[in-house]
């Protein structure tokens, strides 16, 4: 078998669930690889995808043909790049999707850093709060907070995250501390709307110790993007839910205080750094990955814990 363009072109394709997700990951157009795959199914004499207009699917051939020459065709390409690994900088594009708040401040200068180390490295930071599928998307990198669906993707524990209520001292002084989930009804509330554009509900603890409470809060103005909600709160417009390691810069300053927290429920979710399971990362996207690692957990913020924190940080 001497059509090796084909063979990357079958094994991106099926992978990706497309000829445009696998262009995207061999640099090529999606018409470079359709040829290439059609190359290959004449070659072979037997259709590989099922093709429509809308989607791409691996016929009981193409499915066996997978099995078969998907981890070979890997390992072969991992035995080229070990030939270079040594004496090679890393290079090319890498592709990382991520939520907005966590991208702006601690992704991005993130990526900062590892291009100052990698000169060669091109990285692309795509902030959208919507779940992307990484495989489909052609990125090679996500940030993703809660369970995890995909088996076929790599999981690495970021931090916990860890919710909260924050208002203004101001705000605070104006119209009293809550102190507990019942007195809310009377204060201004800010809603978080998620992207799928279901309500954030607020989850407090049962006073008798079993599961918890869940509340939708009444809000005028509602945002799928808590950066504004923490910066309205701040300004003394109401209580808002946010994210511990992103409030916090607001907290250490003073501009917020945090509000029953130890009555509210934080859910216990992670953030997780994912990629693609593959036996073999190329060498672009290993880089960066081990980068990101190291330099988050390095981030003090991504290491707070309510049972650690400051007591100024809370409203008295």
């Amino acid at each position: 078998m001497r059509n090796l363009q084909g063979l990357n072109a079958f094994v991106e394709s099926a992978e990706s669930g497309s000829f445009t997700g696998a262009a995207v990951k061999l640099g090529v157009t999606p018409a470079a690889v359709s040829k290439n795959v059609v190359r290959l199914e004449k070659e072979l004499q037997v259709r590989l995808f099922h093709r429509s207009t809308r989607r791409l699917a691996l016929t009981t051939e193409g499915q066996t043909f997978l099995a078969q020459v998907g981890s070979a065709l890997r390992s072969l390409n991992e035995a080229a790049d070990q030939l270079t690994r040594t004496n090679a900088e890393p290079q090319g594009r890498v592709r990382i999707t991520s939520g907005i708040s966590f991208g702006r401040q601690f992704i991005l200068p993130a990526l900062a850093k590892i291009a100052r180390r990698f000169p060669k490295l091109e990285m692309e930071l795509n902030l959208d709060n919507r779940t992307v599928d990484l495989v489909g998307s052609g990125d090679d990198i996500g940030v993703r907070v809660g369970e995890l669906h995909d088996s076929s993707l790599i999981a690495r524990p970021i931090c916990p995250l860890i919710s909260v209520l924050v208002a203004s001292p101001a705000y605070l002084r104006q119209h009293g501390t809550p102190a507990t989930p019942e007195d809310l009804k009377d204060h201004r509330v800010l809603g978080l709307q998620f992207a799928s554009g279901e309500m954030a509900k607020w989850r407090f603890k049962n006073v008798s110790g079993r599961g918890t409470i869940k509340w939708v809060p009444h809000a005028q103005v509602w945002t799928s993007d808590p950066d504004l909600f923490m910066e309205l709160a701040a300004s003394g417009e109401g209580i808002s839910q946010a994210a511990l390691q992103h409030a916090a810069p607001l907290l250490r300053s003073g501009r917020l205080k945090l509000v029953l927290h130890d009555q509210y429920e934080h859910e216990g979710r992670q953030i997780f750094l994912c990629y693609p399971d593959r036996q073999f990362l190329s060498q672009r996207v290993r880089v960066v990955v081990e980068a990101l690692c190291v330099d988050l957990a390095a981030q003090p913020d991504l290491g707070l814990r309510l049972n650690a924190i400051p007591r100024e940080w809370c409203a008295s």
